[in-house]
Parts: structure tokens; C-alpha cells; sequence
């Protein structure tokens, strides 16, 4: 298994999440040929680290994934058009993030922010339109004001380290209680990744930015291919609440400056190990996505099998994370066995009372069409009290199988969400 290091705040906040990692390091690793820096611009809060500038040297393969969402912003949009055009040239590419504001459904004024933020940084880093990647995260409908980020672009540039990972991190930050990172190291090819998201979390990405940096040479096609498949299992495999938001992006730049041989297509035999380290580093960040789930108290882990395909199974998993009734028994720490049944039937997908088994943790609930006569209140129970709960579904159908991961749903989640706007 690859071991995996966490990023942890030098000073936590006082309001971070129960199920916040509890180890790690304060300091990002360094990626050959990647630089960061971060400022306060004020784009909505004073006093805070809101706008972060990434810089990958030439010569980088950069891939991607984004939201679907048909009211996705301009920036995501951006993104998806300099994906399609960029070439590794002689120029350098460049992430510009901002949060406090999402620049989505601001109409044309939106389109026009966007250019202009991508303008200033092409100019500025001396590299074409087409190789900046652009992302805006926070409230939805509001006209970004672009003016104050153009106006500390230069400070940006002039302030670029590849030791200010961490600062970058914390840049990227909305309703999150603590920063996310992750990185790992395989056969002298290193791996770092951040993350944002804490609400609006559901597949197809979930409300998140994710920014994931490898010293390792692969080519664009192949680190294209790789992203996407890996994204399936982890990031549109986690759900806070079922909202899916509009501004999801997740960008994956390789420098090829750590010294080992270029990966040129997926049979070369290392990059079977790139992919492993990678997926590892992304759901790592996918978890701490779920675990810091506004209001979250429990990371919960649902695993079907038995299912009539790959697809049901991740179909019915979703259904029972995405389940208000499942969620709130978890949260109140009720073995409330009736509501994932009622979720399964819900899900739309083949299932039969009669082959369907539950479990929590190891404890056998329910199977061959009623409670197990096994089963006794208080071992569910017992399962339920715990800050990590594992419930397993088996449908008896197939072969299909899939495992999601959800956290509880609480009144702290009203809370954090009714004064957003406050």
C-alpha cells in the first residue's frame, strides 16, 4: 500500500471538523518544476489568503476533469476550451484560483472577468491564453471583481516559490475547516496534491477544486486517460449532500523535471506504479473532502457487491449515501437497518428481498428477506457509536460491485449553509 503524507495547518482552527486528519506535516513538498504563491486580495473577506497562482514549467502535460453541470461557470468553462487547444510548448502553464466568489450565472460579466483574469496572467508569466487554467470558488450569482485580483497579479508572480505550497492550499479555501493535502513518493516519482470542499459535494465531481502536481514525465494522452478513470473510484465516487456544483475542477500537471524516463503509453511497467501512487493521493483528498462535510460527526463507508453490474452497484451505493433518512439515523447513531433497505428499493437498480443482505461493520443485520436471527440491537448499535462506520450491502445478483463514502447529516450542516451569505 502506498504510504500517504497529510498536509496539517501550522495553526488549526478552532472550528475544525471532528473528523479532521490528526497527522501530518505542516510544510507541502517541493515538486521539480512547480512554483506557488498566494495573497489577499479581498475578493469577498478581509484579512484572508483568497487568491492563489500556480506556475508548471514548460514542457508540462497537464490534464483535467470537470463538473458537467449545464450551469457551470466560466471559468470551468475556460478550462475545458484551453484543455482542448493547449500544446506543451516552450511557455509555461499557470492555475489562477480564487475564493469568496464563484463567478457563476454572472452572465456575460462572468465570460469577461474570466479573459480578463487570463489575459493578466499570460501577460505576466510571458506564456499563451491558452495555457492558464482559471477556477473561482464560492457564492453563486454574484459578479466577481476581477479588478482586485488583476491588481495583485504582478505581487503573484514576483512572490512565486516552490515552497508555498501550503500558503496555496490555504488559498483555495471556502467553508473548509482545515487545509487539504496529500502526497506520496514511488520509484523516484513524487505526487502532491490539495483539495477544497467541504459543502455541495456530490459525484460528477462534488463542489471541489483539486490541483495535483508529479515531478514524473507522462505523456498527455496517457495522464489524460489515467485522470479519468481514476476520478470514477474516488472523487465521483464520495457525496456530502447530493448537490452537485458548479464549479468542480481538477487539474493533474506533470513536469517530467524529477530525472525518470518518460511514461509514453500505459503498458511502460511504471505506470502501473504512477497509477497506484496517483489514486492513492486522490482519494486520500476525496476523503478528506467527506470528513470535513459541513456539519460532518461520521465518515461512513457503503460497499455493494453482488450487484447485476459495476455501474448498479455504484448506483445503489449512491442511493444509500445520498438517503436524508440514512444519514440522519447515522447521525442520531440509530441502527436503523429499514432505511438501507428503503434505499436500495429506491435506487431503481435490480434487487431481490430475498437474496438482499446488511450488514454494519462485520456485524450481520439482515438477509434472506428479514432481520437475521443472529442479529441484536445493541451490536448495531455499538457499530453506530463509532467515528468511522463501514456498512455493507450485498445483493446477491451478480458480480457488480462498488464502494462509496458519505458522512452524516446534522444540524450543523443547516447551520454552516443557512448564513453562507452572512
Amino acid at each position: 500500500m502506498t504510504q500517504i503524507t497529510r498536509l496539517m495547518p501550522a495553526t488549526p482552527k478552532d472550528n475544525a471538523a471532528p473528523l479532521a486528519p490528526r497527522d501530518g506535516e505542516t510544510v507541502f513538498p517541493t515538486i521539480e518544476g512547480v512554483r506557488f504563491a498566494a495573497v489577499e486580495a479581498g475578493v469577498r473577506y478581509q484579512g484572508r489568503l483568497d487568491v492563489m497562482l500556480a506556475e508548471l514549467a514548460p514542457g508540462s502535460s497537464v490534464a483535467g476533469v470537470f463538473t458537467r453541470s449545464s450551469t457551470r461557470s466560466a471559468p470551468v468553462r475556460m478550462c475545458e476550451a484551453h484543455l482542448a487547444t493547449a500544446a506543451q510548448t516552450e511557455a509555461p502553464f499557470a492555475i489562477l484560483v480564487n475564493s469568496g466568489n464563484s463567478n457563476a450565472f454572472t452572465g456575460r460579466a462572468g465570460d469577461e472577468s474570466t479573459d480578463a483574469l487570463a489575459k493578466a496572467v499570460a501577460a505576466r508569466m510571458d506564456c499563451p491564453v491558452s495555457h492558464v487554467f482559471p477556477a473561482s470558488t464560492g457564492v453563486i450569482g454574484e459578479r466577481l471583481p476581477h479588478d482586485r485580483i488583476v491588481a495583485k497579479i504582478d505581487q503573484l508572480a514576483d512572490s512565486l516559490s516552490a515552497e508555498a505550497g501550503a500558503r496555496a492550499a490555504q488559498a483555495i479555501m471556502t467553508t473548509d475547516t482545515y487545509v487539504k493535502g496529500a502526497w506520496c513518493e514511488v520509484e523516484g516519482m513524487r505526487i502532491a496534491g490539495m483539495a477544497k470542499g467541504s459543502g455541495m459535494i456530490a459525484p460528477d465531481m462534488a463542489t471541489m477544486l483539486v490541483y495535483i502536481f508529479t515531478d514524473a514525465a507522462v505523456a498527455q494522452p496517457v495522464l489524460q486517460e489515467i485522470l479519468g478513470e481514476l476520478t470514477d473510484t474516488t472523487f465521483n465516487a464520495i457525496t456530502v449532500d447530493g448537490d452537485t456544483s458548479t464549479s468542480d475542477t481538477l487539474i493533474l500537471g506533470a513536469t517530467g523535471r524529477g530525472g525518470t524516463p518518460r511514461i509514453e503509453t500505459r503498458d511502460d511497467p511504471r505506470c502501473a506504479l504512477f497509477e497506484e501512487a496517483l489514486r492513492a493521493v486522490m482519494l486520500d483528498l476525496s476523503h478528506q473532502v467527506v470528513r470535513d462535510g459541513e456539519g460532518a460527526t461520521k465518515f461512513v463507508e457503503i460497499a455493494v457487491t453482488g450487484a447485476a453490474s459495476n455501474s448498479s452497484a455504484h448506483k445503489v451505493g449512491m442511493s444509500i449515501a445520498n438517503s436524508p433518512l440514512v444519514k440522519t439515523a447515522v447521525a442520531g447513531e440509530d441502527p436503523n437497518w429499514g432505511r438501507i433497505v428503503m434505499a436500495v428499493g429506491k435506487s431503481g437498480e435490480p434487487a431481490d428481498r430475498d437474496t438482499l443482505s446488511i450488514r454494519f461493520g462485520n456485524v450481520l443485520v439482515a438477509e434472506n428477506g428479514w432481520v437475521a436471527e443472529s442479529y441484536r440491537e445493541e451490536a448495531g448499535a455499538a457499530i453506530m457509536r463509532e467515528e468511522d462506520i463501514a456498512i455493507r450491502v450485498d445483493l446477491g445478483l451478480g458480480g457488480g460491485a462498488a464502494t462509496v463514502w458519505t458522512c452524516d447529516l446534522t444540524h450543523g450542516y443547516i447551520s454552516i449553509n443557512a448564513d453562507y451569505r452572512s
